[in-house]
Parts: C-alpha cells; structure tokens; sequence
C-alpha cells in the first residue's frame, strides 16, 4: 500500500510549511530513515525522514506552500502505481511517462554515502563535517539508526581515519544537486562541478546555480599562486547575495516592526559576580555525576524569574484593551543557528529549581542545534533573554521580542577594578542591558527590575531558594 509523505504538524502555532527542496528524485529510491525532502517554516527548518522504503513520487514542486496534513508525495513497493486520482508534481509531468522505463536504467541522483545511499545524520553534522572538510560516509554515527551525531564529527576532528594500507583512493564524487538545481543549470550553461554547494551534505541548491551564473569564473590565466586568503566568519564571501527567506526572513520582518511599533529605551547595570562564579563552580562540581552543567545564562533565567514576581510590569505584554499583566512567567532564551536565532521558552520558569532551569535549557538548546526543536517549544514566551558574553561583547540594545515588553542582554564576565580606601582590588563583573517598551515601562520600573536582578545574582545563594 503506498505511503503518504505529509507536512507534519511541527505545533499547534503551525499553519503552513514550505517544501523547500527535495533530497530525493521523483522517481528516486529510498531508504527507510532516509530523508525525503526539507520544510521550512516561519521559524524552524525540519528535515521529513521516509517512513518506510520504496520509490518516492512527488506530488508538488519545490517551493510549495501548504498547511500541515498535505500530502506532498508517495513511497510506492515495487511495481505498485500510484493511488487513483493522484496526479505527480507539475515540474515532473515531462518525464512523468518515461519515469518507470528510465530509473530501470538510470540510475537516481547520486547522494552521500559509501553505500550509495544518503548518509543519515543531524543538520549540525552536516555542517561541522562541511566546515571540516570530513566525509560523512566515513564517520561512524552513534545516534538511532546509525544517525551521525554532532558528538560524532567531533571526534571525527579530533581522531581523523587513517586510510588502510594499501588503499586505493577514491575516485572523485559525483556532484549532487537538487532536482531543480541540475536544470538551471542546463538552461543557464552553468557546470556544476565548478559550483560549491551550500545545501546539506554539500548539495547544490537552485540558488547556488542562480549565484554561480551572476559570477561566471574568470578564465585562468598562468601567474604566481596568490597567498591563502582567510576563510570568512560563517562561510559567506564578499559579493554573495543571501536569500532573504524562511527564518531569515520572518527575523527581519519581526525586529522591524518591533521598532517600529515600540518605544524602546535600553538600560543597563553592572553586576559583581565573583559569588556567582563560586557557586556556579560548585553546583557543576556537584552534580557533574548527573551530567548538568549549569551555565551564567540559567543563573540569569533564575534570577530573572524571581524578579519577575516582585515586577509584574516586566512580564507583561500590550494589547488593545491596554497592558495585560501575564500570570505565568515563561522566559525565552536565545539559541544562535546558522540561520538566525530562535527563541525557546522555559516554561513556568519561577516554579522551576535552578537545576530544572539547566536541564530544560540543555535539552531546548540541543533541541533548536539539532533542528529538532517544535513550534510549540518557541511560543508563548513573557520575556527573553540573550546573551552575547561568549562573542566578548559587554553591553549591547536587544531588540524586543513581540509581544513581550522587555528583553534582557547578558554581556561577558570580565576583570574589573574596585576600591577599599586607598587599596585596588580584582573583582569579576558583567553587564546587563535591559530593553523595554515605553509604552508598558517607564525608566524607574525598569532601573528598579535592574536592582532586583543584581541582588540576586550578586547573593546567588538566593536562586537556590
């Protein structure tokens, strides 16, 4: 019986999804646990695996918008048709005839692997072995199925495969291209093996084509090989113009009518750590045989839950009828993607313990990096918090996150100076920069939220409490 590929329903927030490429060939086979195709939502990206194996036949085209529950195409057993009714996808429709007799012969578009087949692992990586110049099918993958990890590669960094001796090296792989990318590609005289592929795994997407066109490559000319010029910060290059879509897009749409709907003033504060380093270092200590690690930021989601309770104009959000003051305090917490930041929420943070707030923020972190994390596990938040310590950067103006009235940056803990008398001393200090919407928040509320919060991480003992 043919099986449906579906839009999954990734939230109960989730209205639509974008099939934004398909990894697998109309026509092509597949593996159980292989993945299908890629969606894209306003907020998240998720990676579709095949349910059971067979022949994929697509009903829609990259690019389809539809809501969650459509079928976009089915895995058929051998020599099974597709269900009555059903017609293939309009881009397909010329080799739509000719498709049985042609994947007798040809065989499907070349994918990842050492097998022949797409190499399973987490979008993550896929990215570090890229970065790292790593072949996927040589790393051992310890997640289900044989699923690489992001634990994996980077034990692949450190303990590269030796090559057996005596092996004969590998002939050079084929390209691998999107469907939709191989004929652009025809229609534009683009070679594909000159065109780097910024797609999982290294394939080649349609937009790879269309900027490979724009920037036809200069023909050789016999000089002096230049010198090694540095590899930019998160693989784009100078002269690249970069898709404004999916989360990308919704992020820009957002902060600019955040500020344009808000009046948003920034405040900040210095705050004494060297307590809060000790516990921290203690608490790490304490529970390492239980595998939690809490961070500076689940100190600040502590303290910013207990200081929500004493200031309820914080956690709140503006409406029609006026400023609504929330009951439940649930704080998001940044998490940086290549992508842009998504903002998962601790829920009913003030009723958690720190170490809950660490567990939580582990798991929603790991969750978002691994594009696993759901629509729903990003709604709903009553204030964020962002931090940009581990860049080195100390005060920076967080933009708010609508519909909140507040967001606060966490800068990096730095040596300072204080003195006793006449005697200097070392101290340890970071700064907060809280934003807020002046229309629910005046600078006296906000100074005196500031306060709580550096009380509270300054006698950290209190969050245990």
């Amino acid at each position: 019986m043919a099986t449906e590929v579906l839009v999954p329903k990734l939230g109960m927030t989730m209205t639509e999804g974008t099939v934004a490429e398909w990894l697998i060939p109309d026509g092509g086979e597949v593996k159980q646990g292989e993945i299908v195709y890629r969606l894209e939502t306003e907020k998240i990206n998720f990676e579709v695996e095949a349910e059971q194996a067979g022949t994929v036949r697509q009903l829609v085209p990259e690019g389809t918008v539809l809501p969650p529950g459509a079928v976009v195409a089915y895995i058929l057993a051998p020599g099974e048709p597709l269900p009555a009714g059903v017609n293939t996808a309009p881009t397909a429709a010329g080799a739509a005839a000719p498709a049985a007799s042609a994947t007798a012969t040809a065989p499907a578009t070349p994918r990842i692997s050492l097998d022949g087949g797409r190499v399973p692992a987490s979008p993550i990586a896929r990215r570090l072995a890229k970065e790292a110049g790593l072949d996927l099918g040589a790393i051992p993958g310890s997640g289900p199925g044989g699923r690489i990890t992001e634990q994996d590669v980077i034990a692949a960094k450190i303990r590269p495969p030796a090559p057996a001796a005596g092996a004969i090296a590998a002939p050079p792989r084929e390209v691998i291209a999107s469907p939709l990318a191989r004929r652009l590609a025809e229609q534009l005289g683009v070679d594909l093996a000159t065109v780097p592929g910024s797609g999982p795994g290294g394939r080649i997407t349609k937009e790879d084509v269309e900027q490979a066109a724009a920037h036809p490559p200069a023909p050789a000319v016999p000089t002096a090989a230049p010198a090694a010029r540095p590899q930019p910060a998160g693989g784009r290059h100078a002269g690249e113009i970069v898709p404004l879509r999916g989360m990308r897009k919704v992020i820009a749409e957002r902060m600019h009518a955040s500020l344009q709907e808000m009046a948003q003033l920034t405040v900040g504060a210095q705050v004494v750590m060297d307590e809060a380093i000790k516990l921290r270092t203690q608490l790490i200590e304490e529970w390492a045989d239980e595998g939690i690690r809490p961070s500076y930021t689940d100190l600040a989601v502590k303290a910013v839950a207990k200081a929500l309770a004493r200031h309820p104009l914080l956690n709140a959000r503006v409406g029609e009828r006026g400023i609504e003051l929330l009951e439940e305090i649930d704080v998001g917490v940044a998490v940086a993607l290549d992508d842009g930041l998504v903002v998962p929420v601790v829920r009913h943070a003030d009723q958690l313990s720190l170490k809950q707030i660490a567990q939580e923020t582990a798991r929603l972190a790991a969750a978002a990096r691994s594009g696993r994390l759901q629509l729903d596990e990003m709604a709903g938040g009553s204030f964020s918090i962002t931090s940009l310590g581990m860049y080195d950067v100390d005060f920076f103006t967080p933009i708010i996150n609508p519909p909140n009235v507040a967001i606060l940056g966490v800068g990096r803990i730095h040596d300072a100076t204080a003195w006793e008398g006449d005697r200097p001393f070392r101290r340890s200090e970071l700064t907060l920069s809280l934003t807020i919407d002046h229309r629910a928040v005046d600078g006296a509320p906000a100074a005196e939220f500031l306060r709580t919060l550096r009380d509270l991480l300054q006698a950290p003992y209190r969050l245990l409490v």
